[in-house]
């Protein structure tokens, strides 16, 4: 809990001005960076994720009205109070409010019980990068909600779920299932397996000497307003032309033997997706080994791959890869992570290269005449979790 601890006495410190005493219940979910593995999830595929030391803070107590008022901390205590013996309304598009409500709404769906509260929640996942500070809001939201009407461990796949309910029915994004897993589910000092059809997630433990080095592209992204859903449905279509349930079950050969009939968007899109599988697959059996080397050119690929069959990179994160990559060398390898369109680099590198990473940034920087973004370290970390209650 001890990386936790200022996040935790912020929200304690939130709900104690909103309600005027401490909260009974003190819910944690973590934010995830994804090495390997994107668009995948909603594919039926695999990726390796793991969860964060960044994360969301939710404090509740309980309220003998069928309402949820919620306060949120870092919103100057801006507030939503909405009843749940009627019909939740969504608020306007883009509201914070939708997560809380979509929660709100999504737990009885799917046979979780709520009951009148009162919630204050504060968070530290960088926003706008591909970190999942939306899961992270999801999980954290569900875990504390649950736990106030008396279900203490509710099924993490379930609250999964809800969240991803939540993001499709009230806040506006077609996601997968990624985010909310791995922040459901993550292991300290290690990344998941994750079988985005079984939803099993194999840990697979993390190289003692190297390290995650998370770097802001400084384009801020938005899922909501991206290409995301477009190229969701691209990948449905894609698995409609190949007769396939979903692309998990399509493979190298049977692409191949069908791209003359298909439209040249959609078939690089399908590329993207049956090659990602086998390079996660991959990446994560040299994980396991320590091979930084593999697992760095695995990365390589992998971003190679988003830029030009799935196009949701962008130029300035481009040469942010690439000067990451020059700057590891074989010692492991650099790429974008999330949806795309902006947010992250992530990398991993052993340890020793970090100075030279370090230099290969400040470069970076000088050389495009933006303001230099805090890069850091990420540590992998215990998924969500209830702190207090």
């Amino acid at each position: 809990m001890s990386d936790t601890i200022p996040l935790v006495e912020r929200t304690i410190a939130a709900f104690r001005r909103a309600y005027g005493h401490d909260p009974a219940i003190l819910a944690f979910a973590p934010g995830r960076v994804n090495l390997i593995g994107d668009h995948t999830d909603y594919n039926d595929g695999f990726a390796l994720p793991c969860a964060l030391q960044f994360g969301t803070v939710v404090a509740a107590s309980p309220l003998e009205e069928p309402r949820i008022i919620a306060r949120a901390a870092d919103l100057d205590m801006a507030e939503d109070d909405v009843r749940i013996d009627a019909p939740i309304e969504t608020a306007a598009q883009g509201e914070w409010r939708n997560h809380v409500r979509g929660i709100a709404a999504g737990l009885p769906a799917f046979g979780l019980p709520v009951r009148g509260a009162k919630l204050a929640f504060s968070g530290d996942v960088p926003q706008g990068n591909g970190l999942s500070s939306s899961a992270s809001l999801g999980v954290a939201l569900g875990l504390a909600l649950t736990a106030v009407a008396g279900a203490q461990a509710p099924d993490k796949h379930v609250l999964a779920r809800v969240a991803q309910w939540s993001e499709h029915h009230y806040v506006g994004c077609a996601c997968g299932l990624l985010d909310q897993i791995a922040s459901a589910f993550g292991e300290q000092d290690s990344a998941l397996l994750l079988d985005c059809r079984s939803l099993s997630a194999k840990p697979v433990a993390f190289a003692a000497d190297a390290v995650i080095v998370i770097v802001p592209s400084g384009v801020a992204r938005g899922l909501v307003d991206s290409a995301y859903n477009e190229r969701r449905a691209q990948c449905r279509q894609a698995a409609e032309y190949f007769g396939v349930g979903s692309l998990r079950d399509l493979d190298l050969a049977m692409l191949e033997a069908g791209e003359a009939g298909c439209d040249a968007a959609v078939f690089r899109r399908a590329r993207h997706v049956v090659t990602e599988n086998a390079r996660t697959r991959s990446a994560a059996e040299a994980m396991a080994r320590g091979d930084l080397a593999e697992l760095g050119q695995a990365m390589r690929a992998s971003h190679a791959s988003l830029r030009d069959d799935f196009e949701v990179s962008v130029p300035a994160v481009d040469a942010l890869v690439d000067s990451l990559n020059a700057a590891i060398g074989e010692d492991g390898g650099a790429r974008m992570t999330g949806g795309g369109f902006g947010g992250c680099v992530v990398a991993v590198v052993a340890a020793g290269r970090l100075p030279a990473v370090d230099r290969a940034l400040a470069d970076h920087w000088l050389g495009t005449g933006r303001p230099a973004q805090a890069h850091c370290l990420g540590i992998p970390s215990a998924g969500a979790r209830l702190l207090q209650g």
